[in-house]
């Protein structure tokens, strides 16, 4: 019986030798075709041609750029073939947006970009009037996140002159919060107080975070139950980095106020539970209150008000 058995062991064990074998074999090729498949990296001369042939379609030439960032700034004439694409309106935006890409990525090299560095920016404030908006506005974003005088004027105009903006203002709004200056807090309060949108009126008041002289209007906003919740919230965090005491007094007065909305007391709440001091774990007639907003049936105000007895009452 057991010599009938072994040749049996042999034979699985060969199968499954050659069911492995066989499997390798198949990953093998499929590897092969793989690389097979795979261009050939050219060299950052050869990938330009590409990129600045219009005879290529525009998926060839911004594949082709993808070669070119190992070399954007070897060779002068190639990185002022790449700047005419830049400038160029009637190049494929997906390739101008490309070209952009490249160049703001060959950028961070700060010691191989050096010899481009100026012509690179200075090309970038010719477009900031760019009729593409996407285009115009990433331009727009790199040139604020350098801190570019030019262009921090420029929204600044925009602002207090529509006619002339490059963006909305709420964007614009942010691409200044990179670098803000007294000039800037001024627009934005003016904009807080005759908002052309919600979203615009929002932006101005994160800008304002850092305003300490804004205070009186965070703490205008905070209280103001005709106001949207979300500015309210905003203008509440705001008052707490600027001016922490008059947030508590009014954060406190919030509390206690039957009619205020939920997500408004769970915000006050949050904010004395974070930053209160001895004497908020002290006053009796809020720590009563929170202890009946603990067991409403608000699930955010139950939540924070645990949190805040359990800091204050543990």
């Amino acid at each position: 019986m057991t010599t009938r058995r072994k040749p049996a062991k042999k034979a699985t064990k060969k199968a499954k030798s050659t069911r492995k074998a066989a499997k390798t074999t198949k990953k093998a090729a499929k590897s092969t075709k793989k690389a097979a498949k795979a261009p050939a990296r050219r060299s950052p001369r050869a990938a330009l041609s590409v990129v600045t042939s219009s005879k290529q379609t525009t998926k060839q030439r911004v594949a082709a750029l993808g070669d070119v960032a190992m070399g954007v700034c070897e060779n002068d004439e190639g990185f002022q073939s790449l700047l005419n694409i830049l400038r160029d309106q009637k190049e494929p935006i997906k390739v101008r947006l490309a070209t952009l890409q490249t160049l703001q990525g060959a950028s961070f090299s700060v010691i191989t970009f050096e010899s481009c560095r100026g012509d690179y920016f200075a090309t970038l404030r010719e477009l900031v009037e760019d009729p593409d908006p996407e285009f115009r506005q990433r331009v727009l974003g790199i040139l604020a996140r350098e801190k570019d005088a030019y262009v921090q004027q420029r929204l600044l105009e925009g602002l207090q002159n529509p006619d002339r903006a490059l963006v909305p203002p709420e964007k614009a709004l942010q691409l200044l919060s990179y670098d803000v200056h007294a000039e800037a807090y001024s627009v934005a309060r003016d904009i807080v107080n005759n908002p052309p949108n919600t979203e615009a009126k929002r932006e101005a008041l994160r800008l304002l975070s850092a305003d300490a002289s804004s205070g009186p209007v965070f703490e205008k906003l905070m209280i103001d139950k005709d106001e949207k919740r979300e500015i309210r919230q905003i203008s509440a965090a705001a008052l707490q980095a600027t001016h922490p005491r008059r947030f508590q007094q009014r954060a406190r007065e919030l509390l206690l106020d039957d009619k205020e909305y939920d997500d408004i007391q769970a915000t006050a709440l949050t904010g004395m539970t974070q930053f209160g001091d001895e004497s908020t774990g002290n006053d009796e007639e809020l720590v009563r209150r929170v202890g009946r907003l603990e067991k409403g049936k608000s699930a955010k105000v139950k939540k924070t008000a645990k949190r805040f007895l359990r800091r204050y009452r543990p």
